[in-house]
């Protein structure tokens, strides 16, 4: 028996049985990973962050560890073996992709686990809209960082590559200069998207107001933050904008805020009625946190006085809806208790000299009779 092996390895040749010893190593590897990952899921629940990592990290974890210990395999092979140097080779820079694969993926979970474990979607959401941003933000930025950096290795393990490389580094200045500049507007939204997430000058779900628009920051990419508008509409702007230009941010401390309701009255209405209603209006709404709730007379022209009534809610679409209600409220208040105390035109109708003169009758028609008689001349004969 020991014969019969000491001949098979004598005529079998070398890379055959490299062959099988790499794939009795997949095999094994595929096999302990599966099982491995149905033990993980069984131990864990599909709804925790410790589920989520088991079916996502799954995939390239495998791919990771098999290309490794293929490498084994290769390192572990004669060097006369055909081919050996070419497959060691390719057999790294596969496993440089699988480890940035797994890197990338790693990233991509912690952002889905904040996203989970934070959700936004509650009243006091100022904390999760924070700690989504920035997950948000990081994660794009380390998506550059790692796949800038794999793609290098990658290219520093091929001799021919990396000469090129060198060579283009050490004497192409004008072009290392052109692409520079063709490259600013993406290394500047890069240093943006850093300087967002640790400053953050906004947030997920912030109301802003930019370009004279009013919307919500619905998402915040690596280049680029997406603004929903009121109306459906969709505002893409710049990260660089927010770094540059002025904006407001109405939801930077807290997503509570004061809204106002204006009204022209006459200057015969009175005031306390109308703060009754408001605060009648205002305590049978949902909409009302209980804060502010006042009238004041703010501003007063020729003909009216105008009122301004300042409502408080959590939000600011809340608040919208609160100020529609309690604005025609107040409207049919006013109209149906004093209907004669809205808005009126003064006007006062004067009658000129001229006029006068023309609609009197004329001073001779006033003291002439009814009939006047012709006088007769004597006749000469």
């Amino acid at each position: 028996m020991r014969d019969f092996f000491s001949q098979l390895h004598d005529t079998t040749p070398v890379w055959v049985w490299t062959g099988a010893a790499a794939c009795v190593v997949l095999l094994i590897v595929l096999f302990g990973m599966r099982l491995v990952h149905r033990l993980a899921l069984r131990a864990t629940s599909n709804h925790t962050v410790s589920g989520l990592i088991v079916r996502r990290a799954h995939t390239p974890l495998t791919a990771a560890v098999a290309v490794a210990a293929l490498n084994l395999v290769w390192q572990a092979a004669p060097d006369d073996t055909p081919l050996i140097g070419s497959v060691r080779q390719v057999s790294a820079v596969v496993w440089i992709g699988a480890i940035t694969w797994l890197l990338l993926r790693a990233v991509a979970i912690g952002g889905e686990a904040v996203t989970e474990l934070n959700p936004y979607d509650a009243a006091d959401n100022l904390r999760a809209r924070t700690r989504q941003t920035q997950a948000r933000v990081l994660t794009r930025t380390a998506y550059v960082v790692i796949l800038l950096v794999g793609v290098a290795l990658a290219l520093m393990t091929i001799p021919g590559v990396r000469q090129i490389g060198t060579s283009l580094l050490a004497s192409a200045g004008i072009g290392a200069l052109a692409i520079g500049l063709a490259a600013k507007p993406v290394l500047g939204n890069l240093l943006a998207g850093l300087q967002l997430a640790l400053t953050q000058p906004i947030r997920i779900d912030d109301v802003l107001v930019l370009e004279n628009e009013w919307g919500r920051v619905e998402e915040i990419t690596g280049t680029y933050v997406v603004v929903a508008i009121w109306d459906q509409r969709r505002l893409i702007v710049p990260l660089q904008y927010f770094i540059e230009k002025p904006f407001q941010n109405w939801t930077r401390r807290s997503s509570q805020i004061l809204g106002t309701v204006m009204l022209w009255t006459d200057y015969r209405l009175p005031v306390d009625p109308i703060r009754a209603e408001v605060k009648r209006l205002c305590e049978q709404d949902k909409d009302w946190d209980g804060r502010v709730g006042i009238v004041q007379v703010t501003d007063t022209s020729e003909s009216t006085m105008q009122l301004r009534v300042l409502l408080s809610s959590v939000n600011s679409g809340r608040n919208f809806d609160l100020r529609c209600r309690v604005r025609e409220g107040l409207i049919a208040f006013i109209a149906r208790e004093y209907p004669t105390y809205l808005p009126h035109l003064r006007a006062e109708v004067m009658q000129t000299a001229s006029a006068r003169a023309e609609a009197a009758p004329p001073p001779q028609a006033l003291d002439a009779p009814a009939t006047s008689p012709t006088p007769t001349l004597p006749q000469r004969e």
